[in-house]
């Protein structure tokens, strides 16, 4: 029945685009000539900002180390503190920036840890909004993006340089 399908169009290059062969967030960090083309919001020495090209909600980024390991233990200190600035910052710009009411934070460690990337560990940052699940992410396991990936990206692009220029 028409009325049981969902068309999300802008996940046709997952589907046909070209594969990036080895790391992907490696690929990302050797390339910051692309960054806009990749969607990064901000890159420094230890790490850099990216939004997630699959996201869970509109504005979910990650921050990732440009350290290639599957292992937080494995992360120099100095790295993940500056991870967690990176972070701070993050969330000030998708409340005051973006209108999020909250802000879901998380790793995910490994593949048995849920790790879709399991190689190259990275933080997601994803904003909440009050009543932003419904029946059809609760019930019906689906999500639906409500808006345009690359407006939301220039929107928070714009901003980036504000909330992380001054993380050092």
């Amino acid at each position: 029945m028409v009325e049981d399908i969902l068309y999300a169009p802008w996940r046709t290059e997952y589907i046909t685009g070209e594969r990036i062969e080895g790391c992907v967030f490696c690929h990302v960090s050797e390339n910051a000539a692309a960054d806009e083309s990749l969607h990064v919001l901000h890159r420094d020495a230890h790490c850099f900002v990216v939004m997630n090209k699959y996201p869970y909600t509109p504005g979910h980024f990650m921050i990732i180390p440009h350290l290639h390991t599957d292992a937080l233990e494995a992360l120099p200190v100095e790295t993940w503190l500056h991870m967690s600035a990176l972070a701070q910052q993050g969330v000030r710009l998708l409340k005051e920036h973006f209108g999020a009411h909250g802000v879901n934070i998380g790793m995910n460690l490994g593949r048995a840890g849920g790790a879709g990337i399991a190689e190259h560990i990275h933080l997601h940052l994803v904003p909440r909004w009050e009543r932003d699940t419904n029946f059809i992410t609760a019930i019906g396991e689906t999500r639906i993006y409500s808006t345009d990936f690359e407006k939301i990206y220039r929107k928070l692009k714009a901003e980036a340089g504000r909330y992380f220029g001054g993380v050092q």
